[in-house]
């Protein structure tokens, strides 16, 4: 053999695991626990696009069912309910909050307790039309993770006339 080939041999199985570019940013990722007997919970996340892209669904191994949903007025009553597909504009952070757009995990395999992480699958559709899956593991958390402060959030020193 070659020393060429035993090289390639070599480099193969490290090739055949490499993992595809992030289509999204995601950030401060986490879902509400889930005690024994509950069914289903909400996820939170800031997702950000650079060239553009669609959520088209996502997956996970905790939940027999997960989905995108939104909560919205209808008459004098919120609603949430599930959406096909969520955009996200290339360059404009998408927040995934409560009150708003989020993810729901349904028909949950076991209790989700603060602390531990979960993974789900988020179904994105690029720009150019194609599907990628990229996975997340999302905290387990009573309340939302500490955001970092914006960019140009310190020394705010503008001044407001009255």
């Amino acid at each position: 053999m070659s020393f060429a080939a035993a090289v390639l041999l070599c480099a193969a199985p490290a090739l055949t695991f490499a993992q595809p570019a992030s289509l999204v940013k995601v950030e401060n990722a986490w879902l509400r626990p889930a005690v024994a007997g509950q069914s289903g919970t909400g996820g939170f996340a800031r997702i950000t696009s650079d060239k553009g892209a669609t959520l088209v669904g996502l997956a996970s191994p905790a939940a027999g069912v997960a989905e995108i949903h939104e909560m919205a007025m209808e008459g004098d009553v919120m609603k949430m309910r599930a959406v096909e597909s969520l955009p996200l504009p290339a360059g404009k952070p998408v927040e995934l909050k409560p009150g708003g757009h989020h993810l729901m995990l349904m028909q949950l395999k076991q209790p989700l307790t603060a602390g531990s992480t979960v993974p789900v699958t988020l179904k994105l559709k690029g720009a150019d039309g194609k599907l990628i899956e990229q996975r997340v593991d999302f905290k387990v958390s009573a309340t939302a993770p500490a955001a970092a402060p914006a960019a140009g959030s310190q020394g705010h020193d503008h001044q407001h006339k009255h």
